[in-house]
C-alpha cells in the first residue's frame, strides 16, 4: 500500500498565490519518542528552530510529557495553506495509516535530523534547509 500525503492531491489552483499569501518554506512533520509509542504532528516555518524547541523543552507540554523529540517524517511546502491542509489531513488519519506513511520513506524510524548536527547551527542563521533535507536520510532505503 503506497500512501501519498498532501502534494499529489493539490489542484492547479492551489499552486497560485492568493492575495496576502506568500510562498515561503513550511514543513509538516511527525515526531515520536525512542520507543515509537506516541506520534506528534506539527507544522513550522523553521524546522531547525522547532526541533530545537522540542528537544530543549521550550515546546508545548504534550511533546515534553511524552519525550517526543525524534523526527521520523517531514514534508516541505512553499504555500502555508497547503501545509495547514496537510497537517489537518494527517491529524485525521488513524495511527496505522500514519505508520505506513512513515515507513515508506523511513522504515527503521530513524531520527531524520541526526546528521543535521554536523551542519552549521542553522537555527541561528538563515540558509536553505531544503538542501539539508534533500541530502539527509529521507531517501528510501
Amino acid at each position: 500500500m503506497i500512501l501519498t500525503c498532501c502534494h499529489v492531491e493539490r489542484s492547479e489552483t492551489s499552486l497560485t498565490i492568493s492575495a496576502g499569501v506568500r510562498n515561503h518554506d513550511y514543513w509538516v512533520y511527525i515526531l515520536t519518542n525512542k520507543h515509537c509509542t506516541t506520534l506528534y504532528i506539527g507544522i513550522t516555518n523553521n524546522i531547525a528552530r522547532r526541533l530545537y524547541q522540542h528537544r530543549s523543552g521550550e515546546a508545548d507540554s504534550f511533546t515534553r510529557r511524552y519525550h517526543l523529540n525524534r523526527l521520523v517524517w517531514i514534508e516541505h511546502f512553499r504555500n502555508v495553506r497547503d501545509a495547514i491542509a496537510c497537517e489537518k489531513k494527517l491529524k485525521g488519519w488513524r495511527r496505522s495509516r500514519k505508520t505506513v506513511l512513515i515507513e515508506q520513506t523511513n522504515p527503521r524510524w530513524l531520527d531524520l535530523s541526526d546528521d543535521w548536527e554536523q551542519q552549521p547551527k542553522f537555527y541561528d542563521c538563515p540558509w536553505h534547509t531544503e538542501e539539508m533535507i534533500r541530502d539527509s536520510s529521507l531517501r528510501s532505503e
